[in-house]
Order: C-alpha cells, then sequence, then structure tokens
C-alpha cells in the first residue's frame, strides 16, 4: 500500500483542520507527516532500573535512542532487527524495565509533576493500558497513592498485567464512569490527571482508519461527556490541587471549548498554570490561553492536547451518591501477624516499607494496601488495591508472581540468575533445569539482575510458576 492513500481524511474534517492551521504551509506539513509511519518511542521504567544502568544494558545492541525533551526517561527508537523481533518480545520489556509509549503521550505526566513534585494521592480517570499510571506510579518513587480508574471492563486486566509487569505496588484500581468521582470522592486528590476519551484524531498515523467515523456531531457528543468528566474531576480534586486535561485529538471542541466550559463555569475557583516553560520547544505548541497543542508535524510524533489547571478555592458540593458501596471484605492485620509476615517475606527476599504500604487480609489472602488510599476505603468500591502478597497455608506462605516482581531483593543467598535459555523457558511457562547451584530451595531467579519470578526447587528442576496468562511463544530476546 502506498503511503498516499494510507490516511482516509473526510472533508469536513479537513476544513476544521484548516482553520486551526490558517497557514498553508503548515497544514501542508500536518497532511504529509499523517501519511508517514509513527515513530516508535519507550520510557524507561526507573521503578527497576536507571536511565544510564538501562542504557549500558541496551548498548550492544545498537538500538538508536534519541531523548524525548519533556520527559528524561523517554526516547524515540529505531532499530534494525524490528522485524525480527517486536520490542514488547525483548527480555528487558518482559521483565518491566521499559514501557513502549508513545511520545506525546508523556507529556500529561511531566505537564503533572513539574506543578507537583511530590503528591501523595494521585487519580488516573481513564487509566488503561496504563501508559501514564505507570509513569506516574515511578514518579513518585512507588510512595503515595494513585487511583487509577478505567471504565472499559475489557482493559481492566491489561491495565493490572502493565502495572504488576513495571513493579507498581502504589495502585489501587476501580471499574467506572468517570462521573462518580465527583460525587463520591469530593477533595480527595492532590492531582488528578483526565486523559480524557476522544475522537482519537492525534493517532491516524499509528490506525489510518481513525478517522472512519469522524463527524462534527460526533466531536459535540464527545465534548459534553469531556464536560461531565472535567466538572466531576474538578470537584474530586482539593483546593490548591493540580488537574491535567489532556486528549489525543486536534480540534478546539473537545480541546480549548472543554477548558474554556470549566473556567466559565467556576471563574472564582479554578486558573491556568501555562505550559510554555515545560521543555525546550514548548513555546512551538504553545496556545494563546498556555496549553500545548501539538500537531504531528511539530515534533513528528503524535497529535495530543495538554491544559494544566489548579483549583484555587472549593466549590459547592455535587449530590451525594446512591449507591451502596457495600462492606469491604478486608481486615487490617494486627501488629503482632505483620511482624511475623514481614520477617518469613524477609526471610524469602521480599522487603517492603511499611510507612507506605499495609498488610490486610481477606480468607487466605494477604494484600499490601498502599496506605495513602486507606481514607478512602468504604467510600467507593475497588476492584484490586495494592497488590496481592502471599496466600497462607499450615506450612507459611505461597508469596505471590507479582509481589516477588515488585518487592524482591535478590542476594547470592537467594536467588538464582538464570542464563538466557534458562530465562527463555521461564517466559514460556516451562520448569527449569538450572546449570547454577541452588543456595536453597525457594529462590528468587533472576536475567539481566532483575527478579522475574520465585520457584521452588522440586529434585533436580525449578518449578515454574510463570502466571499461565502471561506466558508467551513465539520469538524471544535478541536475535
Amino acid at each position: 500500500m502506498t503511503h498516499s492513500s494510507r490516511v482516509w481524511f473526510p472533508e469536513s474534517f479537513l476544513s476544521v483542520m484548516r482553520q486551526a492551521l490558517p497557514d498553508s504551509a503548515d497544514f501542508d506539513a500536518f497532511i504529509a507527516i499523517s501519511q508517514q509511519p509513527l515513530r516508535r518511542s519507550l520510557r524507561v521504567n526507573t521503578l527497576k532500573i536507571s536511565v544510564a544502568d538501562f542504557l549500558q544494558l541496551v548498548a550492544p545492541y545498537h538500538w538508536a535512542l534519541t531523548p524525548i525533551p519533556w520527559c528524561e526517561e523517554g526516547f524515540w527508537i529505531t532499530r534494525d532487527d524490528g522485524d525480527d523481533l517486536p520490542l514488547g518480545s525483548t527480555a528487558e520489556h518482559l521483565s518491566g524495565l521499559f514501557y513502549i509509549q508513545e511520545a506525546s503521550s508523556m507529556l500529561p505526566v511531566s505537564a503533572l509533576f513539574d506543578a507537583v513534585p511530590q503528591p501523595q494521592r494521585v487519580m488516573d480517570v481513564a487509566a488503561a493500558p496504563g501508559s501514564k499510571t505507570t509513569q506516574m506510579a515511578a514518579r513518585m518513587g512507588n510512595h503515595g497513592a494513585i487511583l487509577a480508574n478505567e471504565y472499559s471492563a475489557s482493559r481492566v486486566k491489561v491495565l493490572h498485567a502493565n502495572l504488576s509487569r513495571c513493579g507498581v505496588s502504589n495502585t489501587a484500581m476501580t471499574h467506572f464512569d468517570g462521573r462518580v468521582f465527583g460525587p463520591a470522592l469530593p477533595e480527595c486528590f492532590d492531582a488528578i490527571l483526565l486523559d480524557a476519551p476522544c475522537s482519537g484524531e492525534g493517532v491516524i498515523r499509528k490506525d489510518a482508519d481513525a478517522l472512519r467515523n469522524w463527524s462534527a456531531e460526533s466531536t459535540r457528543e464527545i465534548a459534553a461527556t469531556q464536560c461531565d468528566l472535567i466538572d466531576s474531576a474538578f470537584h474530586a480534586l482539593k483546593p490548591g490541587g493540580i488537574l491535567i486535561y489532556s486528549t489525543c485529538t486536534l480540534n478546539q471542541t473537545e480541546n480549548q471549548h472543554v477548558v474554556a466550559w470549566l473556567l466559565a463555569r467556576y471563574p472564582d475557583a479554578v486558573e491556568v498554570l501555562p505550559l510554555g516553560g515545560l521543555f525546550d520547544g514548548a513555546e512551538r505548541a504553545l496556545t494563546p490561553e498556555g496549553y500545548l497543542h501539538v500537531f504531528p508535524q511539530l515534533f513528528d510524533s503524535e497529535g495530543f492536547f495538554v491544559a494544566r489547571l489548579r483549583k484555587i478555592a472549593p466549590v459547592a458540593a455535587m449530590a451525594k451518591p446512591g449507591y451502596k458501596v457495600g462492606k469491604l471484605p478486608f481486615t487490617p492485620l494486627s501488629r503482632k501477624l505483620t511482624d511475623e509476615v514481614m520477617a518469613a517475606a524477609n526471610k524469602s527476599g521480599l522487603y517492603w516499607d511499611n510507612s507506605s504500604l499495609s498488610l490486610w487480609q481477606r480468607d487466605k489472602e494477604l494484600w499490601l494496601f498502599p496506605t495513602a488510599i486507606e481514607p478512602l476505603l468504604g467510600r467507593v468500591r475497588f476492584s484490586r488495591i495494592g497488590l496481592k502478597l502471599a496466600e497462607t497455608f499450615p506450612k507459611g506462605y505461597r508469596w505471590q508472581h507479582e509481589a516477588t516482581v515488585a518487592l524482591a531483593r535478590a542476594t547470592p543467598d537467594n536467588s538464582v540468575a538464570l542464563n538466557e535459555e534458562e530465562a527463555e523457558e521461564w517466559y514460556r511457562g516451562r520448569d527449569i533445569y538450572p546449570e547454577a547451584p541452588l543456595p536453597r530451595d525457594e529462590v528468587i531467579v533472576t536475567w539481566q539482575q532483575q527478579p522475574i519470578g520465585l520457584a521452588k526447587k522440586v529434585s533436580n528442576r525449578l518449578k515454574n510458576n510463570y502466571p499461565r496468562d502471561l506466558v508467551r511463544d513465539g520469538k524471544l530476546f535478541k536475535a
């Protein structure tokens, strides 16, 4: 297929873009770049590895990595082996060392933390598949708490898989229409990211059919929902808190007009924090209001819109929700039991900070909840909170995979370093017959010095307990 026929533009969409880009050279540049494939980009996951160590680790692969100006962990990537091996099948991706994230989608989180470097409680209103939630968790160093909400049931599972792979421990997941949070959790968050559902005009380089169903009418309908969502988010924000409103679309109806609607509704309670100084070159995307309106031709990226707002005064509460939350099926562990569990976990090489995470029990399950989320328990129904640490048995504990990859500290006396072939077998869900001697019967298994699981010795093999829904087939690692 020739590039000239890649993207289908409805005529009515083009007339909207001509108004947005009155300079004909600018408009032509937009049309031209929309036909070009999108540059790949990734973000180093600093919960697991520093940027410097990551660059050293991947140096032998000859990946060409170009820094992304607005995210110091972000890089555009070009690689010769791309046809042979998808980026998502590399060892470094499987062990959570990086996240495949489009460059411009890193902007909203950068804008948030530029204004609030250490928020205690944050909400991501539309979180799946998890690129921005994992970016925020890394910026927070897994401290505090993130309420990660996703309305689409089918995407909740993907969100959890990505949080788990990246070793995120400070999230609590909900599955609601974002309109519930203003009524249910008024003035509860230091910062809120509303990366709003939108018409997706900015993603045409990734999806040539993105505009197939585009119409001015559907844009207006989407904007009405966005107004409801931004209103709800604004109510859930504490006075003094920061709200980031972003979309991956290009029209003003879903972008500037939605923010203008909020400003008109609460003229004495909200102010715009301009983004012109966010990074070198930001002024190229700056709107008169102080927002970033990133057209694809500006930075050779997807299209994106970001506005940063501060709540400067409380606003009248929304009507209280009518639903019943139900009884929380968890109870906090006593001090004595907490000490016992911690001692046993430490013996297996699992460690956590008691001030950030606390132990709760449900039947035979032990969970670690982010302490910063505890004031919200009982006010909304959570679908998953923190990390599942263990299942209890008369003989002790069965530590869970997601807790191992988030909390394990490998030492020579509690772990075994797999070779490349063994690590591949691990990700394929097969038992390992390790060449290296085992220091004990239950070991943390590592590859590239990263914990990738916990395994028990059974006769001369390590029993594979890699979660079945994560098991991979096809080509893995480097060619």
